[in-house]
């Protein structure tokens, strides 16, 4: 077991933890005294109806819906909404490698399923709340990959669906760029098949971890516009430095590749023997697919081609010329864009 402030309260919180116990996986693993970490915003009403929740992508924590998703007058408003936000399984936050004590933490923690985080967001859901319905479930990257396992597992739990940049079923392009990330990571002699010692001694992979994510995270038009401007920055060396290595290199290894290991995976049409058609075709959710424009992991034809297998759902495109990265909430245009597609889609009866 490791300690890294990263994960910390001060730096994550404030959120609370849901005790799984001894949680068995799909894969056959058991977390030992497990635990999924949440944070809520807002008042669930009497009729336990007005529940949004909200699963986090790859490397992300509850703390940024909070912090540039949710807020007064917007489509995700505490005032009118209990939402919770959930941390998935290997974030760091929720039960991961680097925190789990024991010979079953670090190198040793078991694979981790998409499959697995929506089952203990389940059992969060609906024995800790009562909730028998959600509003809405929606989610960026993975987080979009949790949103449509839950309506395709629990079709009748979910009222309304919002993926956004992920795709239903991961594709085979999608799978090579994850594997380069882990790659980046393992290559690293300091990383010790899991037993290092800090992550410090991992560096050297978790920047050329953070130089993929320069790579793909953003557009091409990002770098030949120099948006990065915007932000403060004055070179892209200064913004790989002080951004994306700062932000990568705080991180735990093993975290980032359970994360990495399960988004290979995603696959909604693995309760259907393959068949991807079948399994959109289980979902009554209201729903919004709503790819960037610009994503180069999970393009607008990629989310497309999904999006007609949903009876009754519409294709929303994002624009940002930023890219994939823009999930994380720099940019006040696409948060407006956002808002917008959210708040028309709650609008709506389901």
């Amino acid at each position: 077991m490791l300690t890294n402030p990263f994960y910390s309260q001060e730096v994550q919180g404030p959120f609370k933890t849901f005790p799984l116990g001894d949680f068995v996986l799909e894969e056959g693993g058991t977390l030992r005294g497990g635990y999924l970490a949440y944070a809520t915003h807002g008042k669930l009403n009497k009729a336990r109806d007005n529940a949004i929740l909200i699963p986090s992508w790859y490397s992300g924590t509850s703390k940024v819906f909070e912090q540039c998703y949710i807020g007064k007058g917007r489509a995700l408003d505490p005032a009118r909404y209990f939402i919770i936000c959930v941390n998935q399984i290997g974030n760091g936050v929720s039960s991961s490698p680097h925190n789990t004590a024991g010979n079953g933490g670090r190198g040793n923690f078991p694979h981790v399923r998409i499959g697995d985080d929506v089952r203990a967001q389940h059992k969060l859901v609906t024995e800790l709340f009562g909730i028998e319905r959600l509003a809405l479930v929606m989610g960026g990257s993975m987080g979009a990959q949790q949103t449509y396992e839950w309506a395709v597992r629990y079709p009748d739990m979910v009222a309304r669906a919002a993926p956004i940049a992920g795709t239903a079923r991961n594709t085979p392009h999608d799978f090579l760029y994850t594997q380069s990330l882990m790659d980046a990571i393992t290559s690293d002699p300091g990383w010790q098949k899991g037993w290092y010692g800090d992550n410090s001694e991992v560096r050297e992979g978790l920047s050329r971890h953070a130089l993929l994510w320069a790579v793909m995270g953003f557009s091409t038009e990002y770098f030949r516009q120099e948006e990065w401007r915007k932000l403060g920055f004055s070179s892209v060396q200064d913004f790989m430095t002080n951004f994306l290595e700062a932000y990568f290199c705080a991180m735990d290894p093993n975290d980032l590749l359970c994360m990495a290991w399960k988004w290979q995976r995603g696959d909604v049409s693995r309760h259907t023997g393959g068949d991807l058609k079948k399994a959109l075709g289980r979902i009554t959710a209201k729903t919004f697919v709503m790819p960037i424009d610009e994503d180069m992991f999970f393009p607008p034809r990629d989310c497309s081609a999904e999006q007609k297998l949903i009876k009754g759902s519409e294709l929303r495109l994002l624009k940002s010329t930023c890219g994939h990265l823009v999930l994380t909430g720099f940019d006040q245009d696409f948060l407006k864009q956002v808002d917008l597609h959210l708040a028309e889609l709650l609008a709506m009866p389901a």
